[in-house]
């Protein structure tokens, strides 16, 4: 398998920033078995954070960084050498700092994974309101890796708002698709009606408009990838965030969309993706979209020329 320095072509890529740690590891495992199953490269970065380290370090701290960094970058390609020997793996040790260098390093149609934690290069990734930020702004989808190994025959489970959600389901149609495994579809009473106004009554009206919503989106999903098994659910809880972290202990990867607005990302489900990120029990996928147009998932490339 092929080992190099990323190159300046713009073929889709999965992007995985690794430190080292145990966590991070797990990450570029997962993210090695993404790439293969879309049928693209990977890439590893490190973030260095030197433009900081070098306006008041010493030439011999910086240096020992550097070569902290390129051995963590290469004991990691060699780990999935191991495993993925077909899979084109490339590397950075970027100059920046973790969430910019994560950033800059995507191209169209690319997915960044990182650890559910991290420690040295990417300690800014530990979770909680400073690891939203990875997801906060980017220019592609973020997949944290946390939970339970893979699960044989499980699902990609998207959580399901509104109608906006169209915009960015076809892409967790074609993470089933990659996987080979079902999609399916599950909407939260309390979630839906917090977003659209409805309160659900004793006549169950918004229960059936729920049902009528899942029924229009697996529809257009099934047309868009025949041959793919959706299933739809609508779950009645008090608590979206626990519905959720139940639903991804049968789930393969749970999938969820963030919505860009006027060029600032908002996390839609707010404490709900702040949950799943500390609680889920398997890999959770955030894919940001323009919910008040028509261009759909946020798909930008490099932000600058680091390659």
């Amino acid at each position: 398998m092929p080992t190099r320095p990323s190159d300046a072509t713009q073929d889709p890529r999965t992007v995985v920033g690794v430190d080292g740690s145990e966590r991070a590891t797990s990450a570029a495992l997962w993210g090695a078995a993404d790439a293969e199953a879309h049928r693209r490269s990977l890439l590893l970065v490190h973030a260095a954070d030197l433009d900081r380290l070098d306006r008041f370090a010493s030439f011999e701290t910086s240096e020992h960084l550097r070569d902290a960094g390129n051995s963590v970058l290469t004991t990691a390609a060699e780990e999935i050498r191991k495993r993925f020997p077909e899979l084109e793996v490339g590397v950075k040790l970027s100059r920046r700092k973790p969430i910019p260098a994560l950033h800059a390093s995507v191209r169209p149609g690319s997915t960044i994974v990182v650890g559910s934690r991290g420690t040295g290069g990417f300690g800014p990734l530990l979770l909680g309101s400073t690891g939203l930020e990875v997801v906060i702004g980017s220019p592609a989808p973020v997949v944290v890796v946390r939970g339970e190994p893979e699960r044989e025959n499980a699902p990609v489970t998207a959580a399901v708002r509104d109608e906006h959600d169209v915009r960015w389901l076809v892409r967790a149609g074609r993470e089933a698709l990659a996987r080979e495994r079902a999609l399916r579809l599950v909407n939260v009473h309390s979630l839906f009606a917090r977003f659209d106004g409805t309160a659900r009554d004793e006549t169950g009206r918004a229960a059936d408009r729920g049902e009528k919503l899942m029924a229009d989106l697996a529809s257009g999903i099934r047309e868009s990838a025949p041959g793919l098994a959706v299933e739809t659910e609508v779950v009645e809880a008090r608590s979206a965030a626990s519905a959720l972290v139940e639903a991804s202990r049968h789930a393969d990867l749970l999938v969820m969309g963030s919505h860009e607005r006027r060029g600032v990302s908002v996390l839609g489900l707010g404490h709900v993706v702040h949950a799943l990120l500390h609680h889920s029990r398997c890999p959770v996928e955030i894919v940001p979209y323009r919910r008040d147009d028509e261009s759909g998932v946020v798909e930008e490339g490099l932000r600058d020329d680091e390659g």
